[in-house]
């Protein structure tokens, strides 16, 4: 029997270090906890995305020309079997009489293609995506928000919201207005490791206005 890729559902490993789809791009410290699923980030969470083990070869013949990509942030946590599906509509048109996606080889060649692509998929920095959520092709989530177990995501997350539910709605902001606005310039994300590390204890506080003092000390040596 092999080893489990995950021994503990307290640990997970940082994605990036995993990725083999070109098509997939992950910042630094990203990390993907898959105690439950016990599969890599891509093999498990990854779906229907040209590039993959699957279809590499079908990529690198161009035939599709440019297609959706999966971008993820820095910071962000990842939980076990959350799932993010790719590839547009994948060729079926619910407009259409029948959303069954014809092959030309079975039915002929006045079959039209279906397929329609809905633009990269963009998860922000230091977002939290609960267990089993689901992220519908071309989403994007903003800075800071959280998503729900078992939610199921089909449109636009603005920065430090909370989404649950199917579909996911907003239930409240993490913080104030104000505080977003100050967080959203700040971009901690990308702070010199040096400097973050220096202000951890703020990091781990709810106090915004603190570190915006310390991120404004900073800009002025700049």
């Amino acid at each position: 029997m092999s080893a489990s890729i995950f021994p503990s559902w307290l640990g997970g490993y940082e994605v990036r270090d995993h990725i083999k789809n070109p098509n997939i791009s992950v910042g630094e410290y990203t990390y993907y906890s898959g105690y439950y699923h016990d599969k890599h980030f891509e093999d498990h969470c990854v779906r229907y995305l040209l590039g993959d083990h699957s279809s590499r070869a079908v990529w690198e013949s161009g035939i599709f020309g440019e297609v959706d990509k999966l971008i993820i942030g820095k910071f962000c946590s990842i939980a076990s079997g959350a799932t993010f599906m790719l590839a547009g509509n994948q060729g079926h048109r619910h407009d259409w009489i029948s959303s069954f996606p014809f092959d030309v080889g079975k039915f002929g060649d006045k079959v039209k293609s279906g397929f329609e692509r809905d633009g990269d998929t963009v998860i922000g920095n230091d977002v939290w995506l609960g267990t089993e959520c689901v992220i519908m092709p071309g989403v994007n989530i903003g800075d800071g928000a959280v998503i729900g177990a078992r939610a199921v995501v089909t449109k636009d997350v603005p920065p430090y919201a909370i989404v649950v539910g199917n579909p996911g709605k907003v239930v409240k902001k993490r913080f104030s207005d104000e505080q977003i606005a100050k967080l959203l310039e700040m971009k901690w994300w990308d702070w010199p490791l040096a400097l973050l590390k220096k202000h951890m204890d703020v990091m781990c506080s709810s106090d915004v206005d603190e570190l915006y003092q310390y991120y404004l000390a900073f800009k002025a040596k700049l």
